[in-house]
């Protein structure tokens, strides 16, 4: 029985996870509503006024640095300019083709990686260690709810930072604020917190690089499906729920050894290789407009540094620089959105950022807490519902978490976490709306940022493996631990037997 379970899902388990069902919403209606998109051309989505790569000059800024010297902003952002884009428009639109099968209830976002990409601490291990656990997370989603997983990575542009105060003062010495390594440095000096625009070019190559790395390993074999027991972390090994993880490989091992004893080809790109895509937090807009190339297929506007883009939830003000820069391009695109914003706001917002209601363009990522979603959610969906819009609904709950310990330490608490999960799915549930997917701060590394999980990392634990340039992230232990929840959530909605 369970070998013919493991069958029935393995479709959805190759070729990145990735879409293969027959549903309702067809690749060709998904083509139609792109060519949309492509119409417009230079003038935007539909709002009042033309648009253009730099007008949202004319517009507010919010959460901008401000840079000493002028004309060295524009030797950097020339020098991004000429360079080669970080991603291209034809896989940009296979994202969007994927978010908008998802909006239809035939997939579900995953979306982590780190808080804030940082220079110093950048290597292939890093790398490779976040994606290995994304991998294991969308085979355990897959597999538990017997839909496919888009696989989207915080990284390869994700440096700049919001921050709530402009200053941060440490021992009656006030300086700036660290904004992220693509603006100024964490270090604690004059010179270390001096917004430095040569920052903007060191991101962009180290951007480069991890898109190497990544496109390497979801291309190059790592990636393959035999290899799953080779996707397990050293110190996940040691926890029950790498238990768990390996008993449900074993189940996909079984089924793989099944198909190849029936003639079918295990060893071809379906199941060797997998799609990978990356997002960061559209913060530093002289990056993005540097970054930002017309289609010469479409004559359509992308912003190159990414695959998707999101506004944050202190830059999404309606007569912001930020969406007068995002509605202009053809990424999909994000917006957090916490207690903070009521129903009309929300119209708004789409109204704004997709006036056209085109399937995948809009994420609409909620951050409030446990108590403040079950409180504020229902009547953002009700909204929505009523107004016919095309969203995709997905839960970051770790941003809505975070506190200070007595000897100072900023965490989060796992079982917070995991209870703001468990409140986006009941209320879903409750909507008849689809859960469309997660967005988690987290790592491949063996960090003590986060505390509780099934390791039951205390505050005093913080101290031993505290290495976060910016905000606390889970660690690959307690992500999977998420994705075994997430798992177990989609698969009684799908009314699956429960994991065992």
């Amino acid at each position: 029985m369970k070998l013919l379970l493991a069958l029935s899902l393995l479709p959805n388990l190759g070729n990145a996870f990735a879409f293969s069902p027959s549903s309702p919403l067809r690749s060709s209606q998904v083509s139609s509503s792109l060519n949309v998109l492509s119409d417009n051309k230079a003038t935007g989505t539909g709002s009042s006024g033309v648009w253009s790569p730099g007008s949202w000059k004319e517009f507010t800024p919010h959460q901008m640095p401000i840079y000493d010297d002028a004309e060295e902003v524009k030797v950097a952002t020339d020098q991004i300019e000429k360079s080669s884009p970080l991603v291209f428009a034809g896989e940009v639109r296979e994202l969007h083709t994927q978010l908008a099968k998802a909006t239809q209830g035939q997939g579900f976002l995953l979306m982590g990686g780190d808080c804030a990409e940082s220079f110093e601490q950048f290597n292939v291990d890093h790398v490779r260690d976040t994606f290995r656990v994304i991998l294991q997370m969308a085979l355990v989603m897959t597999f538990g709810g017997a839909i496919p997983i888009i696989k989207v990575g915080r990284m390869a542009g994700q440096f700049a930072k919001p921050r709530s105060e402009p200053n941060e003062e440490i021992d009656g010495v006030s300086l700036p604020s660290y904004r992220g390594d693509i603006v100024n440095s964490e270090e604690f000096t004059a010179e270390g917190r001096k917004n430095n625009p040569e920052n903007m070019v060191k991101a962009y190559h180290q951007s480069t690089q991890t898109l190497n790395i990544l496109r390497a390993f979801s291309t190059g074999g790592y990636a393959d499906i035999s290899r799953l027991h080779a996707w397990n972390l050293d110190f996940v090994d040691k926890t029950e729920e790498a238990s768990r993880y390996r008993k449900l490989t074993t189940k996909v091992d079984e089924a793989l050894r099944f198909m190849k004893a029936v003639g079918v080809d295990t060893g071809g790109p379906t199941f060797t290789k997998t799609e990978f895509f990356v997002a960061h937090e559209c913060l530093l807009l002289p990056y993005e407009q540097a970054l930002t190339r017309q289609d010469s297929t479409t004559g359509r506007w992308y912003g190159c540094s990414g695959h998707m883009l999101w506004v944050g939830e202190r830059t999404r003000q309606p007569d912001g620089a930020h969406l007068e820069f995002v509605r202009g391009i053809g990424n999909p695109l994000g917006v957090k959105i916490s207690d903070k914003c009521t129903p009309e706001e929300l119209i708004g917002i789409c109204d704004q950022m997709n006036p056209n209601n085109i399937p995948g363009r809009l994420t609409i990522i909620i951050r409030m807490g446990a108590e403040k979603l079950r409180k504020n959610l229902p009547g953002l969906i009700r909204a929505v519902q009523r107004e016919g819009k095309s969203v995709l609904w997905i839960s970051d709950p770790v941003h809505g978490n975070t506190y200070k310990t007595s000897n100072g330490f900023k965490t989060r608490n796992f079982e917070a976490i995991r209870e703001e999960l468990r409140a986006f799915f009941d209320v879903h549930d409750e909507m008849g709306s689809h859960p469309g997917g997660v967005h988690l701060e987290m790592t491949g590394e063996d960090v003590t940022e986060c505390v509780g999980g099934i390791q039951e990392v205390s505050e005093e634990d913080l101290g031993r493996n505290y290495i976060t340039a910016c905000d606390p992230r889970l660690n690959g232990v307690q992500a999977l631990q998420l994705a075994f929840l997430i798992a177990e959530r989609m698969r009684a909605r799908s009314g699956l037997p429960e994991l065992d």
